[in-house]
């Protein structure tokens, strides 16, 4: 077996390209806020945000920052924070194209392209009007009891997905715990980039307690070693949410001007090209 890249956070946030389908976990599920803020830094562009399934502080980052340009998800909320700014502000501008869906509608996609299939046939969405914004699903026949409706959604195939995990060995295994939707997410995108807390000596595949909850090294493209690589969003029982760093966010993020002072202050941040966010 392959093993993945071990490398710096800076050259795996390289490793996402302008232009990418970028497929991200929903905010209690790992999301790599260390490597977003790089992905901020550098002034990545044009990505398609697929937020599974829904986005997030992470998703609201980079549409604020002007690097993304289509979002494929069914919500995007800073939940007890209140509604996502920057994302509110790009809908009502009409600065980015909005990819409507339903949860089951994200994983269904995304079961498609792990299994190689070209879509994934859904029932749940037939009656509702989200059917009429997306003009690339379609409503067919079951193939085995004709007159039966269900919806075939095309299969969706990230470039690249990018989470935070708890623990990675030196062969490039990574544990995910209870969150089975990365390991459909490494299994669907033609790349995976894992920042983790920890990274082990010990082979994960050989541990019975955690090996049914590893990723395989076959499916991580490279991983980077990044404490409180989730931070400010809570990591399981690891940390908790900077209640303090979210609420100063939610407030300043209601203007681009304070959207640019958050980012201007954001820990880490040092050197930001503020002037490359528009």
């Amino acid at each position: 077996m392959n093993a993945a890249v071990e490398t710096d956070l800076n050259d795996l946030v390289s490793r996402i390209p302008n232009g990418a389908k970028l497929a991200v976990p929903k905010d209690t599920s790992g999301a790599a806020m260390a490597a977003t803020r790089l992905l901020v830094r550098r002034g990545v562009r044009d990505l398609h945000l697929v937020c599974v399934p829904v986005g997030g502080l992470q998703a609201d980052l980079l549409i604020g920052a002007g690097c993304v340009t289509t979002v494929e998800t069914s919500a995007v909320s800073l939940g007890e924070f209140g509604p996502a700014p920057r994302f509110s502000d790009a809908v009502r501008r009409g600065t980015i194209k909005i990819l409507d869906a339903t949860c089951p509608a994200i994983y269904a996609g995304l079961q498609a392209a792990e299994k190689g299939l070209p879509f994934m046939p859904l029932r749940g969405i037939i009656g509702s009007d989200i059917l009429a914004q997306r003009d690339d699903w379609r409503v067919i026949d079951n193939p085995f009891q004709p007159g039966d409706k269900i919806v075939a959604l095309a299969a969706i195939r990230p470039d690249v997905a990018l989470f935070h995990a708890a623990l990675a060995d030196r062969f490039g295994n990574v544990f995910i715990g209870r969150d089975r939707e990365l390991m459909t997410l490494a299994h669907a995108a033609r790349a995976t980039l894992v920042t983790v807390e920890e990274i082990s000596d010990d082979d994960l595949l050989d541990d019975d307690a955690r090996s049914g909850a590893t990723i395989p090294a076959l499916y991580i493209t490279a991983l980077a070693h990044a404490v409180r690589g989730a931070a400010p969003l809570q990591f399981h029982d690891q940390y908790n949410d900077d209640e303090a760093v979210l609420g100063r966010y939610a407030a300043l993020a209601q203007s681009h001007d304070g959207f640019l002072q958050f980012i201007a202050e954001w820990p880490g941040a040092e050197a930001m090209p503020i002037s490359t966010i528009v």
